[in-house]
C-alpha cells in the first residue's frame, strides 16, 4: 500500500476552509448554553494498590446537562498548583482502567480521563436525534447542525477543564491535552474552543477534512458516511454542512498553544492528507508534526518518547 500523498505534496497541502458564516457563533452559543448549567462536579476516592497514585472517580455535567464520568489520578498530594494532563480516548471506547493512564500519572501529572458520551464506557448519551443513523456515532443528528453527536462531545470535552479548574493542585496555566484518534481530534477541538490549554498533543487525529475522507474511501468508521449516502444519498451537501462544523480543519485556526501532531503514512483509517489539511491550518506558530512512513493506525514507542520531551518542555 503506499500514501495516499507524496510527503512532498502533504507539507504543503492546505485545502479551503469549508466554515460556515456563523461558525464562530455557533460554537461560541454551544459553550455558553452548556456553562448556563452549573457543573456539579462530583470526587470520589477509590482504592488502587499502587501508592504513588491516589486515583479518584469523577464525574461532571456536560451538553445537555448529560454526567460525564472519568478517572482523576493524583500522583503526590504533596504537589500543589502542578502542570496536568488531560487524555480523551479513542472512538468506540471510554475511560479505560487507572492501568491504563500509569504512565503518565507516574510521571509526576494530576491526570483526568474522561468518557466519550455513548461510547464503551460509564458515560450515557442522553440526547435525542431527530433521525435515524448508521451504526456508529458519527452520523447521529447527521442533518441538525445544533444536535449532531460531535457538538454534545465536544462540549464535554471542553468542560473537563472546567473540571480541573476545581481541582487546587492544579496549576490551570500549565494544562496539556493528549489523545489518540477519536482522541486526537478531541484534543485538537478542545485547544481550539478554549484557549486554556498550554499545549496539545494529538495522535493521527480523526474527525479532520471530512470530504476528503470521503472521497478517499478510507477504512474504518469514515465508512459510516459511505454506507450511510447508499441509503440517503439526496442528503450528501446537507451531511457535509451539517459536518463542517465538528470539521478539525475548521477549528485548527483556533489553536494557538503549542501544538505536536503525530501522523502515519500507512494509516487507511486516517489518511495523512485529512492530517496534514488541519495541521497546515493551525494557528500555532510554535507546532510540530512528526511523520511515520511506515506506520498505520498506531502509537509507535518513538512517538511516545516524543510526546514525553514535547510536554516537559511546555509545562514543565
Amino acid at each position: 500500500m503506499m500514501p495516499d500523498m507524496p510527503v512532498e505534496q502533504l507539507k504543503t497541502y492546505k485545502p479551503e476552509l469549508t466554515r460556515r458564516p456563523d461558525f464562530e457563533a455557533f460554537w461560541a452559543e454551544s459553550l455558553g448554553e452548556a456553562r448556563r448549567r452549573p457543573l456539579d462536579p462530583e470526587v470520589r476516592r477509590v482504592e488502587y494498590p499502587v501508592e504513588l497514585v491516589e486515583a479518584y472517580d469523577i464525574a461532571y455535567r456536560g451538553a445537555g446537562g448529560a454526567r460525564i464520568h472519568g478517572w482523576y489520578l493524583l500522583p503526590d498530594v504533596r504537589i500543589r498548583k502542578s502542570a496536568a494532563l488531560v487524555v480523551y480516548h479513542g472512538y468506540g471506547g471510554g475511560r479505560g482502567l487507572v492501568w491504563d493512564h500509569l504512565t503518565w500519572a507516574l510521571q509526576g501529572y494530576p491526570l483526568l480521563a474522561v468518557d466519550v458520551r455513548g461510547q464503551f464506557g460509564a458515560t450515557a448519551d442522553p440526547a435525542v436525534y431527530g433521525a435515524g443513523h448508521q451504526v456508529g456515532w458519527l452520523t447521529q443528528g447527521i442533518l441538525e447542525p445544533c444536535n449532531q453527536y460531535f457538538r454534545h462531545v465536544y462540549v464535554d470535552c471542553v468542560r473537563a477543564l472546567d473540571f480541573l479548574a476545581t481541582r487546587p493542585e492544579v496549576d490551570m496555566a500549565r494544562v496539556c491535552l493528549t489523545g489518540s484518534s477519536q482522541g486526537g481530534a478531541l484534543t485538537l477541538a478542545v485547544a481550539a474552543l478554549d484557549q486554556r490549554p498550554a499545549a496539545a498533543m494529538a495522535d493521527l487525529p480523526w474527525l479532520c477534512h471530512f470530504r476528503r475522507a470521503f472521497d478517499a474511501q478510507v477504512d474504518g468508521p469514515y465508512r459510516e458516511l459511505v454506507n450511510y449516502f447508499r441509503t440517503f444519498p439526496s442528503h450528501f451537501d446537507q451531511v457535509f454542512q451539517t459536518l463542517s462544523y465538528v470539521d478539525v480543519m475548521n477549528l485548527a485556526p483556533m489553536v494557538t498553544c503549542p501544538t505536536l501532531v503525530g501522523v502515519g503514512l500507512l494509516d487507511f483509517v486516517c489518511p495523512a492528507s485529512t492530517i496534514y489539511a488541519a495541521y497546515n491550518h493551525l494557528g500555532s506558530e510554535l507546532r510540530e508534526i512528526r511523520t511515520y512512513p511506515a506506520s498505520g493506525h498506531e502509537v509507535i514507542p518513538a512517538h511516545m518518547e516524543a510526546k514525553l520531551a514535547f510536554i516537559r518542555r511546555w509545562v514543565g
